[in-house]
């Protein structure tokens, strides 16, 4: 038995550690169809813990829909810049407008929302 590797496939939810990196992803957000879902966070917040395995899940289980994560504390110009004050804090865009934000560790709502705007 050996590491099976699988070739092609985006991770499911794409980490942003740098400013130009997420003003690259923002832009090309803006000529996609798909829902992209930015995952505030930081690495010190239970909730956002909590919420991690959970988001792993959607994204696998949601693959028309985009998942991003950034961690507030490394970027802090970008959570400044979309007012995020509470963690966590889901963000979610389409054509890069935002279109909707989620605060908080619920994952009924979390899911409820990816329903209504992913069509």
């Amino acid at each position: 038995m050996g590491i099976r590797i699988s070739r092609g496939i985006p991770p499911a939810v794409v980490e942003i550690h740098s400013t130009d990196q997420w003003s690259s992803h923002l832009e090309s957000s803006k000529n996609s169809d798909k829902l992209m879902i930015v995952d505030f966070s930081a690495s010190w917040c239970g909730p956002c813990q909590y919420m991690e395995p959970i988001v792993k899940d959607l994204s696998t289980k949601y693959r028309d829909v985009e998942f991003v994560k950034i961690d507030v504390d490394e970027l802090s110009d970008v959570a400044s810049e979309f007012e995020v004050d509470a963690m966590p804090t889901f963000v979610f865009f389409r054509k890069g407008k935002e279109v909707d934000r989620l605060i908080g560790a619920n994952k009924g709502e979390l899911k409820q929302r990816i329903s209504k705007h992913r069509n």
